[in-house]
């Protein structure tokens, strides 16, 4: 008899500690975002589909006044292949004058398709306490989805920003982002307006 009443106190006992345990919720992290412009550079943008240049360029531009109106980083990316270039410092590894980066953004510098390889990015981020990164530029099917996937494996929070991404085929820019989390101007600027600096 007693054995029973020890047994039934024991599982007693171990349901009500899995029940406050289910009960028990992780407060999760504050969302601080960061804006990574990825590729946007001169030697690359004529290769790219018109109708994604046309729409992406202007939505990028809307986006980077987003995030510095809101006081969040913007950071550039830049692409270079060491045998093939662009080289750093000439007109084709820079972005158009028409894009709202400044000198002052942090600039990543990279010689393969995802940012964070062999880059500073994820120190940088670390240091300034971002965990939630917005991509937006090109290629989306190449260094965009690559650098997405990138910042998941980082457990990064990440998400790419509607019609912000341009391809060499506006159809693969769209499966893109149908593939990925994907957010819109609209739902971005209501996230930022409401986050807590």
């Amino acid at each position: 008899m007693k054995k029973i009443v020890f047994l039934m106190l024991l599982l007693l006992i171990s349901l009500a500690w899995l029940l406050a345990a289910d009960t028990v919720q992780e407060v999760p992290a504050r969302m601080k975002p960061a804006l990574l412009v990825i590729d946007i550079q001169n030697a690359y943008l004529p290769h790219m589909d018109d109708n994604d240049k046309k729409l992406g360029m202007e939505m990028i531009n809307y986006y980077i006044g987003l995030f510095r109106a809101s006081g969040f980083p913007v950071i550039r990316v830049y692409h270079t292949d060491l045998k093939m270039g662009p080289k750093p410092g000439t007109a084709e590894f820079e972005f158009p004058t028409t894009v709202a980066v400044l000198a002052e953004d942090a600039k990543i510098i990279k010689n393969y398709p995802s940012a964070f390889k062999k880059t500073e990015l994820d120190k940088l981020l670390h240091a300034q306490g971002c965990n939630t990164l917005f991509l937006c530029g090109l290629s989306a099917v190449g260094c965009v989805l690559a650098t997405y996937h990138g910042a998941k494996d980082l457990d990064y929070n990440v998400f790419m920003l509607k019609d912000a991404l341009i391809s060499h085929d506006a159809t693969l820019t769209k499966a893109v982002q149908q593939i990925s989390q994907t957010i819109d101007y609209y739902v971005l600027k209501l996230l930022l307006e409401n986050v807590r600096k």
